[in-house]
């Protein structure tokens, strides 16, 4: 692996990951061409859909963020962005970012690609870089399929609103994403840094779930990475832009933190 040629361990990434990335954009577009196309026929103030999110307890139908379903912003946040879609790019995420590190210092191979003249900080840099690209690869895909099933599955939905929510989807994936890496750099361990990666998931869509019930509670969504990307609902609204900073924000602290951490631990071999 010639450290002189560009970026060579994001290039050797992308290669070795392309099965994987692959696997992921079909399945995000089978999911959209799952649900979006129903909306005709569930959507409505009168439609069977509305009729039984009525028969649902109110608590409920707050915390899945189904209080708008009827509309096809509220439909395609309920059912791909804040659902499936969450679920499925936090997976990705996961996966990726903790195979990057701690992955490979668990089976021995990253103390092999730091003695190619490879500094702790570039590994950190290019991998976290081949995640976002694939993270952003799969973000970029639904926001086409969205586009393109708009005007048959009859959303309605604006191309700038989807482009918001798209920021805040990527946004969310990459918390996951670089807590995983800094996990990874300061325990090497790859069930610490999963458990970390999907934990945050975790944690922060019970934490909008729970603000959602009362006023009361609504401060609770403030601490929830999933409450700063969808609470101001921005396939509605458009970008919520404190809510964005908070996400990425976050992300480039978690990637500080990798580097600082993979540069002052002992890898064992």
């Amino acid at each position: 692996m010639p450290s002189t040629s560009i970026l060579p361990l994001f290039r050797r990434e992308l290669a070795q990951s392309w099965r994987s990335t692959l696997g992921w954009t079909l399945g995000i577009v089978a999911a959209l061409l799952l649900y979006l196309p129903l909306f005709p026929a569930l959507g409505g103030a009168d439609s069977q859909m509305q009729q039984l999110i009525s028969t649902l307890p109110p608590q409920l139908v707050s915390a899945l963020g189904y209080g708008a379903i009827t509309t096809g912003a509220g439909y395609t946040e309920a059912t791909f962005y804040g659902l499936l879609g969450f679920v499925m790019i936090v997976i990705a995420a996961t996966s990726w970012s903790t195979a990057a590190i701690a992955g490979d210092e668990e089976n021995g191979t990253l103390e092999l690609t730091l003695a190619h003249r490879v500094s702790r900080g570039q590994l950190v840099l290019e991998r976290t870089l081949a995640i976002v690209v694939r993270l952003a690869w799969l973000t970029a895909i639904s926001a086409v399929v969205v586009l393109l099933l708009n005007p048959s599955a009859q959303l309605g939905l604006d191309a700038g609103h989807v482009l918001a929510v798209s920021a805040a989807y990527l946004g969310l994936g990459l918390v996951s994403a670089t807590l995983g890496l800094a996990s990874g750099a300061l325990f090497g361990r790859r069930i610490v840094a999963t458990a970390a990666a999907a934990g945050i998931a975790v944690v922060g869509y019970a934490l909008n779930a729970l603000g959602s019930q009362s006023a009361d509670l609504d401060w609770l969504r403030d601490y929830s990475p999933y409450g700063w990307a969808y609470h101001h609902v921005p396939l509605a609204t458009g970008a919520d832009w404190p809510g964005l900073g908070l996400l990425y924000g976050l992300s480039a602290l978690f990637v500080v933190i990798a580097v600082v951490a993979l540069q002052r631990r002992d890898i064992a071999s």
